[in-house]
């Protein structure tokens, strides 16, 4: 799992310097109608590891891996990501996502493997697990990061 974690932190060094190349108006401008500013992804990954850093802790305190949703488009309108300085909000993402590398470096290993029959990652994975089929947190870590990786990616 470490190497989940060195990925991590390599990604939020790296991406911060990037991201913070970006100009506040280019943070700010939607590629297309219907899709998210720079600002807005960051804003969606900010909401990602608020969800996703209590669930990592949930899990730990229980057998299952059933977690609460969350209407992604509704939290990104409603915090108004597009109105927030851009330094501040990856500044926001690099700290939090540091919290979360320190949360997982914390987790047992038998934590992190422990197969769980219960779960819904079907619904709130990235890359979903089916629901008939036991998952591990170290699964959901590790789906965590991708989904992180995947949406940086979209900002250019």
């Amino acid at each position: 799992m470490q190497d989940c974690v060195d990925d991590l932190r390599s990604t939020l060094s790296i991406e911060s310097a990037r991201l913070l190349a970006i100009s506040e108006n280019d943070a700010g401008r939607r590629p297309a109608p219907g899709k998210w500013s720079p600002k807005e992804i960051i804003g969606h990954l900010i909401d990602s590891a608020a969800n996703n850093h209590t669930r990592f802790v949930r899990a730990q305190l229980t057998d299952d891996m059933v977690f609460p949703g969350y209407d992604q488009e509704a939290w990104v309108r409603l915090q108004r990501y597009n109105d927030r300085p851009w330094q501040e909000l990856v500044s926001l993402w690099h700290v939090y996502n540091a919290h979360i590398a320190s949360v997982i470096e914390s987790i047992t290993p038998e934590c992190l493997s422990l197969p769980r029959s219960k779960h819904n990652l079907d619904e709130v994975g990235w890359r979903t697990v089916p629901r008939d089929q036991p998952a591990t947190l170290e699964y959901f870590i590790r789906d965590y990061v991708g989904h992180m990786k995947h949406h940086l990616a979209q900002i250019s």
